[in-house]
């Protein structure tokens, strides 16, 4: 059995059947065939393209971004192209899809693209240890098979080679972040810095001064001037986490940013211009935020180019054993931990579970364990009582059930905020005040949190 395997595509069915017999030669299996993969990537040493000058622009574009997923998908899988032409347009699209080298080659030279197969030859051997194996690689940490990830692949792969504005949606703890990066990976921006803000972590009064910079002088302790994250960002990627925290105010500023590029810093005269790419995140409903006149539509609308939905974990439960597999490896390579399986009890409750902090909540899940549990498999009996009911997470109906709607009606806001206020104080008793932990039970971040509790005037809370 072959320790070493390649995934060969092209268009010409001979033009294959002679890598392929190269390839094999040297000791690969070889999955072969017209169409790039994902799946069958996934455990390859080394993915061939054959790309003839006569194929269509329509099936080399779908090629290229074939290439972009994978390489997403496995960062460090290396993509060895080789073309039967001289279309450099065409070879230089494959390199910025993620192609890791190239080398011109047809049936007609009579030999084989040996530089190419050389590197291959060289390649690692691929890792038997099934304990170390989690079925997939990691873009960013970005980690996963089922379709629903792989939708947000194609995604990524799609903007990634634009500069087209992005807002990424989904709920706390899904990797928005994650994806940002990604993103910025593929685009052309990729040399120069992503930027991040999160701008619902940063008091409101200070936030202006963090995103545009400010003069010396400009308010009290502005001892020297200081430039901005949009600066700091010129030439790169700008990523606002929480967006929909930014005040009013500051919502004007940065709408100008969007139409203009160009802005002012804090108690300065001179207008500064940047190239920035922007991408934006939240957890919230920004539609509904606008209809509530709490977020600008028009800023809405510039943000809102492209959207990009990030599916939360139980939407996606199929990944879930590759991700709690990814983790343990992580614990596994620091040494501070003797698992190296989970029972299948214990992993259909983990799959089961509803996961109101996403992955996040699950990587803490796996860290804590990694710590306490001292037997090389995770069993049922080690996993928080949480996990043990075995019943799939179903949202209750029964208190819509016992609301009525009078004949004169209800003042819905009022409602929703009465809710809010009852289930956050709900989540403090649960949690016996540790801001930390009543956060994860509300699906919230802690910094969200914290400023509900400010403007509902809830600060009895601990600090944890």
């Amino acid at each position: 059995m072959s320790n070493k395997s390649a995934v060969l595509c092209g268009y010409g069915r001979n033009s294959v059947a002679t890598l392929t017999e190269f390839l094999e030669a040297m000791g690969f299996e070889v999955v072969s065939g017209e169409r790039l993969d994902l799946l069958s990537s996934q455990k390859a040493s080394v993915v061939f393209c054959s790309i003839s000058d006569d194929i269509s622009e329509n099936r080399f574009s779908a090629l290229v971004d074939k290439i972009q997923i994978i390489r997403i998908s496995r960062e460090n899988l290396p993509v060895y192209c080789t073309s039967d032409g001289n279309n450099l347009e065409r070879i230089v699209r494959a390199f910025r899809a993620g192609a890791t080298d190239f080398e011109k080659w047809g049936l007609e030279s009579n030999s084989a693209p040996e530089r190419l197969l050389n590197q291959a030859e060289k390649l690692p051997k691929e890792d038997t240890n099934p304990s170390r194996r989690d079925g997939s690689a990691g873009f960013h940490g970005i980690l996963g098979q089922s379709i629903e990830i792989k939708e947000v692949f194609n995604m990524i792969a799609k903007v990634g080679r634009t500069s087209s504005t992005v807002l990424i949606m989904g709920e706390s703890g899904t990797g928005k972040e994650l994806v940002c990066k990604a993103i910025h990976k593929m685009s052309d921006r990729h040399k120069k810095p992503i930027i991040p803000v999160n701008c619902g972590a940063i008091p409101e009064e200070l936030l202006e001064s963090e995103l545009f910079g400010h003069e010396k002088g400009a308010f009290t302790g502005a001892t020297t001037a200081r430039e901005g994250r949009f600066q700091m960002a010129d030439g790169g990627t700008i990523f606002l986490d929480e967006v929909s925290e930014m005040s009013p105010k500051l919502q004007v500023k940065f709408l100008r940013v969007l139409q203009e590029s160009k802005f002012e810093r804090v108690g300065g005269g001179k207008t500064i211009h940047v190239d920035i790419r922007v991408i934006a995140a939240t957890n919230r409903d920004l539609e509904q935020s606008v209809v509530e006149k709490k977020f600008r539509e028009d800023l809405y609308y510039r943000l809102n180019v492209i959207p990009l939905h990030v599916p939360p974990l139980r939407e996606r439960s199929g990944d879930i054993s590759i991700l709690v597999q990814s983790f343990m490896n992580k614990y596994q390579e620091k040494k501070i931990t003797s698992i190296k399986s989970v029972a299948p009890d214990a992993m259909d409750a983990i799959q089961n579970y509803h996961w109101p902090g996403n992955v996040r909540e699950l990587e803490n899940l796996v860290e804590r364990m990694a710590i306490l549990v001292e037997d090389s498999t995770l069993k049922m009996s080690d996993l928080p009582e949480r996990f043990l009911s075995g019943k799939k997470f179903e949202p209750s109906t029964e208190p819509l059930s016992l609301l009525n709607i009078p004949d004169e009606g209800i003042n819905l806001r009022e409602v929703v905020e009465d809710i809010e206020h009852r289930l956050i104080k709900k989540a403090l008793e649960m949690s016996g005040g540790v801001k930390n932990r009543a956060a994860q039970l509300l699906g919230l971040n802690r910094t969200t949190l914290v400023e509900k509790l400010r403007k509902k005037n809830l600060e009895g809370a601990k600090a944890g």
